[in-house]
Protein backbone atom coordinates (compact mmCIF):
# COMPACT_ATOMS: atom_id res chain seq x y z
CA UNK A 1 0.00 0.00 0.00
CA UNK A 2 1.40 3.38 -1.03
CA UNK A 3 0.46 6.23 1.28
CA UNK A 4 0.66 9.93 0.44
CA UNK A 5 1.59 11.87 3.59
CA UNK A 6 0.96 15.61 4.06
CA UNK A 7 2.44 17.64 6.91
CA UNK A 8 1.80 21.38 7.47
CA UNK A 9 1.53 21.63 11.26
CA UNK A 10 3.98 24.53 11.60
CA UNK A 11 6.53 26.01 9.22
CA UNK A 12 7.59 22.99 7.17
CA UNK A 13 5.60 22.12 4.06
CA UNK A 14 6.16 18.40 3.59
CA UNK A 15 4.88 15.69 1.25
CA UNK A 16 5.96 12.06 1.15
CA UNK A 17 4.99 8.69 -0.27
CA UNK A 18 5.69 5.65 1.93
CA UNK A 19 5.01 2.02 1.05
CA UNK A 20 3.55 -0.29 3.74
CA UNK A 21 4.50 2.06 6.55
CA UNK A 22 8.25 1.56 6.13
CA UNK A 23 9.73 2.07 2.66
CA UNK A 24 10.12 5.76 1.81
CA UNK A 25 9.65 6.26 -1.92
CA UNK A 26 9.81 10.06 -1.89
CA UNK A 27 10.22 12.60 0.90
CA UNK A 28 9.96 16.32 0.09
CA UNK A 29 10.29 19.19 2.57
CA UNK A 30 10.11 22.92 1.84
CA UNK A 31 11.50 24.81 4.83
CA UNK A 32 10.35 28.29 5.84
CA UNK A 33 13.26 29.04 8.19
CA UNK A 34 14.51 31.95 6.10
CA UNK A 35 11.05 33.55 6.14
CA UNK A 36 10.76 33.51 9.93
CA UNK A 37 14.32 34.39 10.91
CA UNK A 38 13.50 38.09 10.89
CA UNK A 39 10.87 37.51 13.60
CA UNK A 40 13.01 35.30 15.83
CA UNK A 41 10.38 32.57 15.58
CA UNK A 42 7.47 31.31 13.50
CA UNK A 43 5.00 34.01 12.37
CA UNK A 44 1.73 31.99 12.11
CA UNK A 45 0.00 34.04 9.41
CA UNK A 46 3.05 33.96 7.14
CA UNK A 47 3.50 30.23 7.74
CA UNK A 48 -0.06 29.55 6.58
CA UNK A 49 0.35 31.66 3.44
CA UNK A 50 3.66 30.00 2.57
CA UNK A 51 1.99 26.57 2.70
CA UNK A 52 -0.49 27.71 0.04
CA UNK A 53 2.34 28.47 -2.38
CA UNK A 54 4.37 25.32 -1.72
CA UNK A 55 1.97 22.49 -1.04
CA UNK A 56 0.43 21.78 -4.45
CA UNK A 57 3.76 21.83 -6.37
CA UNK A 58 5.16 19.30 -3.86
CA UNK A 59 2.11 17.06 -4.22
CA UNK A 60 2.37 17.21 -8.02
CA UNK A 61 6.05 16.30 -7.90
CA UNK A 62 5.49 13.42 -5.47
CA UNK A 63 2.60 11.85 -7.38
CA UNK A 64 3.81 12.23 -10.96
CA UNK A 65 5.58 8.85 -10.84
CA UNK A 66 3.64 7.05 -8.09
CA UNK A 67 0.06 5.83 -7.82
CA UNK A 68 -1.28 6.11 -4.28
CA UNK A 69 -3.78 4.02 -2.30
CA UNK A 70 -4.30 6.17 0.79
CA UNK A 71 -3.87 9.77 1.96
CA UNK A 72 -2.60 10.56 5.48
CA UNK A 73 -2.56 14.11 6.83
CA UNK A 74 -1.30 15.66 10.06
CA UNK A 75 -4.37 17.30 11.59
CA UNK A 76 -2.78 18.42 14.87
CA UNK A 77 -1.47 19.58 17.15
CA UNK A 78 0.04 22.69 15.61
CA UNK A 79 -0.81 26.12 14.24
CA UNK A 80 -4.49 26.12 13.30
CA UNK A 81 -4.08 28.13 10.09
CA UNK A 82 -1.17 26.00 8.94
CA UNK A 83 -3.00 22.76 9.72
CA UNK A 84 -6.02 23.97 7.75
CA UNK A 85 -3.88 24.21 4.61
CA UNK A 86 -2.83 20.57 4.77
CA UNK A 87 -6.17 19.20 5.92
CA UNK A 88 -8.09 21.10 3.21
CA UNK A 89 -5.72 19.88 0.50
CA UNK A 90 -5.92 16.28 1.77
CA UNK A 91 -9.73 16.27 1.95
CA UNK A 92 -9.99 17.73 -1.54
CA UNK A 93 -7.61 15.15 -3.00
CA UNK A 94 -9.36 12.29 -1.20
CA UNK A 95 -12.69 13.38 -2.68
CA UNK A 96 -11.32 14.03 -6.16
CA UNK A 97 -9.26 10.83 -6.35
CA UNK A 98 -11.77 8.69 -4.42
CA UNK A 99 -9.10 7.60 -1.92
CA UNK A 100 -9.48 6.91 1.80
CA UNK A 101 -8.19 9.61 4.18
CA UNK A 102 -6.53 9.06 7.57
CA UNK A 103 -5.90 11.73 10.21
CA UNK A 104 -2.56 11.47 12.02
CA UNK A 105 -1.46 13.04 15.30
CA UNK A 106 1.73 14.92 14.46
CA UNK A 107 3.34 14.24 17.87
CA UNK A 108 2.62 10.50 17.80
CA UNK A 109 4.22 10.42 14.35
CA UNK A 110 7.47 11.82 15.78
CA UNK A 111 7.81 8.68 17.91
CA UNK A 112 6.94 6.46 14.96
CA UNK A 113 9.78 8.08 12.98
CA UNK A 114 12.27 6.26 15.22
CA UNK A 115 10.58 2.94 14.37
CA UNK A 116 10.60 3.25 10.60
CA UNK A 117 13.91 1.48 9.97
CA UNK A 118 13.77 -1.05 12.84
CA UNK A 119 11.43 -3.75 14.12
CA UNK A 120 9.90 -2.11 17.20
CA UNK A 121 9.96 -3.79 20.60
CA UNK A 122 7.37 -3.31 23.34
CA UNK A 123 6.74 -2.21 25.99
CA UNK A 124 9.07 0.73 25.47
CA UNK A 125 9.48 4.36 26.42
CA UNK A 126 8.66 7.04 23.86
CA UNK A 127 10.16 10.51 24.20
CA UNK A 128 9.24 13.55 22.11
CA UNK A 129 11.56 16.54 22.37
CA UNK A 130 10.67 19.32 19.95
CA UNK A 131 9.88 23.01 19.68
CA UNK A 132 6.27 22.49 20.65
CA UNK A 133 6.25 19.33 22.76
CA UNK A 134 8.15 17.50 25.47
CA UNK A 135 6.69 14.33 26.94
CA UNK A 136 7.34 10.76 28.05
CA UNK A 137 4.99 7.88 27.18
CA UNK A 138 4.78 4.16 27.80
CA UNK A 139 4.44 2.46 24.41
CA UNK A 140 2.60 -0.85 24.21
CA UNK A 141 2.27 -0.85 20.42
CA UNK A 142 2.78 1.28 17.32
CA UNK A 143 -0.47 3.16 17.92
CA UNK A 144 -0.88 2.49 21.65
CA UNK A 145 0.60 4.59 24.42
CA UNK A 146 -0.04 6.18 27.80
CA UNK A 147 1.55 9.52 28.75
CA UNK A 148 3.78 9.35 31.82
CA UNK A 149 5.03 12.93 31.95
CA UNK A 150 4.83 16.18 30.00
CA UNK A 151 5.92 19.80 30.26
CA UNK A 152 3.84 22.16 32.38
CA UNK A 153 5.16 25.24 30.55
CA UNK A 154 7.74 25.53 27.76
CA UNK A 155 8.72 22.67 25.50
CA UNK A 156 12.47 22.05 25.53
CA UNK A 157 12.93 23.24 21.92
CA UNK A 158 10.99 26.39 22.73
CA UNK A 159 13.26 26.98 25.74
CA UNK A 160 16.32 26.61 23.49
CA UNK A 161 14.91 29.21 21.08
CA UNK A 162 14.12 31.68 23.87
CA UNK A 163 17.51 31.33 25.55
CA UNK A 164 19.22 31.75 22.18
CA UNK A 165 17.29 34.99 21.73
CA UNK A 166 18.45 36.18 25.17
CA UNK A 167 22.04 35.51 24.13
CA UNK A 168 21.61 37.37 20.84
CA UNK A 169 21.81 34.19 18.75
CA UNK A 170 19.74 33.76 15.55
CA UNK A 171 16.66 31.59 15.04
CA UNK A 172 16.35 28.62 15.12
CA UNK A 173 18.04 28.65 18.50
CA UNK A 174 18.69 24.95 19.13
CA UNK A 175 21.58 24.48 16.69
CA UNK A 176 23.04 27.86 17.73
CA UNK A 177 23.01 27.00 21.44
CA UNK A 178 24.70 23.67 20.68
CA UNK A 179 27.32 25.34 18.49
CA UNK A 180 28.23 28.03 21.03
CA UNK A 181 28.12 25.62 23.99
CA UNK A 182 30.85 23.43 22.51
CA UNK A 183 33.51 25.94 23.59
CA UNK A 184 31.84 26.81 26.91
CA UNK A 185 32.27 25.53 30.47
CA UNK A 186 28.90 24.24 31.78
CA UNK A 187 30.21 24.27 35.34
CA UNK A 188 30.60 28.06 35.34
CA UNK A 189 26.82 28.51 35.45
CA UNK A 190 25.39 25.41 37.20
CA UNK A 191 21.74 25.89 36.29
CA UNK A 192 19.02 23.51 37.46
CA UNK A 193 15.88 22.45 35.63
CA UNK A 194 12.55 22.80 37.38
CA UNK A 195 10.84 20.03 39.31
CA UNK A 196 7.05 19.77 39.44
CA UNK A 197 5.71 19.08 42.94
CA UNK A 198 4.26 15.57 43.31
CA UNK A 199 4.77 14.96 39.58
CA UNK A 200 8.35 13.64 39.27
CA UNK A 201 8.11 12.77 35.56
CA UNK A 202 6.85 16.18 34.43
CA UNK A 203 9.09 18.89 32.99
CA UNK A 204 9.33 22.61 33.68
CA UNK A 205 11.79 24.73 31.70
CA UNK A 206 10.36 28.17 32.54
CA UNK A 207 12.42 28.59 35.70
CA UNK A 208 15.59 27.51 33.92
CA UNK A 209 14.93 30.05 31.20
CA UNK A 210 14.35 32.76 33.84
CA UNK A 211 17.65 31.88 35.54
CA UNK A 212 19.45 32.52 32.27
CA UNK A 213 17.52 35.79 31.85
CA UNK A 214 18.68 37.06 35.26
CA UNK A 215 22.30 36.19 34.48
CA UNK A 216 22.09 38.06 31.17
CA UNK A 217 20.00 41.07 32.23
CA UNK A 218 20.31 41.18 36.03
CA UNK A 219 18.14 39.89 38.88
CA UNK A 220 14.43 40.65 38.48
CA UNK A 221 15.07 42.38 35.15
CA UNK A 222 13.01 41.84 31.99
CA UNK A 223 14.04 40.87 28.47
CA UNK A 224 14.10 44.51 27.29
CA UNK A 225 16.68 45.57 29.88
CA UNK A 226 20.30 46.05 28.69
CA UNK A 227 22.62 43.05 28.74
CA UNK A 228 25.11 43.11 31.63
CA UNK A 229 27.38 40.21 30.66
CA UNK A 230 30.48 40.20 28.48
CA UNK A 231 30.19 38.58 25.09
CA UNK A 232 32.75 35.97 26.19
CA UNK A 233 30.31 34.69 28.82
CA UNK A 234 27.68 33.64 26.31
CA UNK A 235 29.34 30.32 25.54
CA UNK A 236 29.42 29.40 29.24
CA UNK A 237 25.77 30.37 29.71
CA UNK A 238 24.80 28.33 26.64
CA UNK A 239 26.75 25.33 27.93
CA UNK A 240 25.24 25.57 31.40
CA UNK A 241 21.71 25.88 30.07
CA UNK A 242 22.12 23.02 27.61
CA UNK A 243 23.58 20.71 30.27
CA UNK A 244 20.75 21.39 32.72
CA UNK A 245 17.97 20.96 30.13
CA UNK A 246 19.31 17.81 28.48
CA UNK A 247 20.36 16.05 31.69
CA UNK A 248 16.85 16.68 33.01
CA UNK A 249 15.42 14.85 29.99
CA UNK A 250 17.79 11.91 30.46
CA UNK A 251 17.22 11.63 34.21
CA UNK A 252 13.43 11.71 33.95
CA UNK A 253 13.47 9.33 31.01
CA UNK A 254 15.43 6.75 32.99
CA UNK A 255 13.17 7.27 35.99
CA UNK A 256 10.11 6.72 33.76
CA UNK A 257 11.63 3.57 32.22
CA UNK A 258 11.94 2.04 35.68
CA UNK A 259 8.17 2.27 36.23
CA UNK A 260 7.53 -0.69 33.88
CA UNK A 261 9.36 -3.51 32.11
CA UNK A 262 10.95 -1.23 29.52
CA UNK A 263 12.57 -2.95 26.52
CA UNK A 264 13.86 0.14 24.71
CA UNK A 265 13.65 3.90 24.25
CA UNK A 266 12.41 5.67 21.10
CA UNK A 267 13.06 9.40 20.68
CA UNK A 268 11.51 11.81 18.20
CA UNK A 269 11.40 15.53 17.46
CA UNK A 270 13.83 18.20 16.30
CA UNK A 271 15.89 18.28 19.50
CA UNK A 272 17.02 14.70 18.77
CA UNK A 273 19.49 16.29 16.33
CA UNK A 274 21.43 17.67 19.31
CA UNK A 275 24.74 15.82 19.56
CA UNK A 276 25.04 16.33 23.30
CA UNK A 277 21.63 14.73 23.86
CA UNK A 278 22.72 11.70 21.86
CA UNK A 279 25.95 11.48 23.85
CA UNK A 280 24.04 11.61 27.14
CA UNK A 281 21.67 8.81 26.12
CA UNK A 282 24.63 6.50 25.59
CA UNK A 283 24.46 6.15 29.38
CA UNK A 284 21.08 4.46 29.04
CA UNK A 285 20.95 0.79 30.10
CA UNK A 286 18.19 0.30 27.51
CA UNK A 287 18.52 0.15 23.70
CA UNK A 288 17.99 3.65 22.29
CA UNK A 289 16.47 4.32 18.87
CA UNK A 290 16.71 7.64 17.02
CA UNK A 291 14.86 8.88 13.92
CA UNK A 292 16.62 8.10 10.62
CA UNK A 293 18.44 10.93 8.91
CA UNK A 294 15.98 13.54 7.65
CA UNK A 295 13.11 12.42 9.89
CA UNK A 296 13.95 14.38 13.07
CA UNK A 297 12.34 17.65 12.03
CA UNK A 298 8.76 17.88 10.79
CA UNK A 299 8.31 15.65 7.75
CA UNK A 300 5.55 13.82 5.91
CA UNK A 301 7.22 10.38 5.80
CA UNK A 302 6.42 9.82 9.47
CA UNK A 303 2.81 10.92 8.78
CA UNK A 304 2.43 8.49 5.88
CA UNK A 305 4.14 5.71 7.83
CA UNK A 306 1.93 5.99 10.90
CA UNK A 307 -1.11 6.60 8.70
CA UNK A 308 -0.63 3.16 7.16
CA UNK A 309 -0.85 1.48 10.57
CA UNK A 310 -3.86 3.54 11.62
CA UNK A 311 -5.66 2.56 8.43
CA UNK A 312 -4.87 -1.13 8.91
CA UNK A 313 -6.32 -0.94 12.43
CA UNK A 314 -9.27 1.18 11.30
CA UNK A 315 -8.16 3.73 13.92
CA UNK A 316 -8.98 7.02 12.22
CA UNK A 317 -11.75 9.56 11.78
CA UNK A 318 -14.03 9.78 8.78
CA UNK A 319 -14.42 13.50 9.41
CA UNK A 320 -10.90 14.97 9.54
CA UNK A 321 -10.74 18.27 11.39
CA UNK A 322 -7.64 20.21 12.48
CA UNK A 323 -6.94 20.67 16.18
CA UNK A 324 -4.27 23.06 17.54
CA UNK A 325 -3.80 21.39 20.93
CA UNK A 326 -3.97 17.86 22.25
CA UNK A 327 -4.74 16.72 25.81
CA UNK A 328 -1.52 14.72 26.20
Amino acid sequence: MKVLGIETSCDETAVSIVEDGKRILINLVASQVEIHKAFGGVFPEMASRAHIDRLLPLIEEATKSHEIDLIAVANGPGLLGALLMGVTAAKTLAYGWNKPLVDVNHVEAHIYAAMMDVEPIFPSLGIVVSGGHTFLAKLTGVCAYAVLGTTVDDAVGEAFDKVASLLGLPYPGGPEIERVAKSGDPAKYPFKSGQVKKRPLDFSFSGLKTSVLYQVKGTNCGRKEPTIIEKSEKKHLAAGFQKAALEDILNKALKAAKTFDCKGIYLGGGVTQNGELRRLFKKSPYPVFWPPRGLSLDNAAMIAGLGYHLYQRKDFSNDVQPFPRTPL
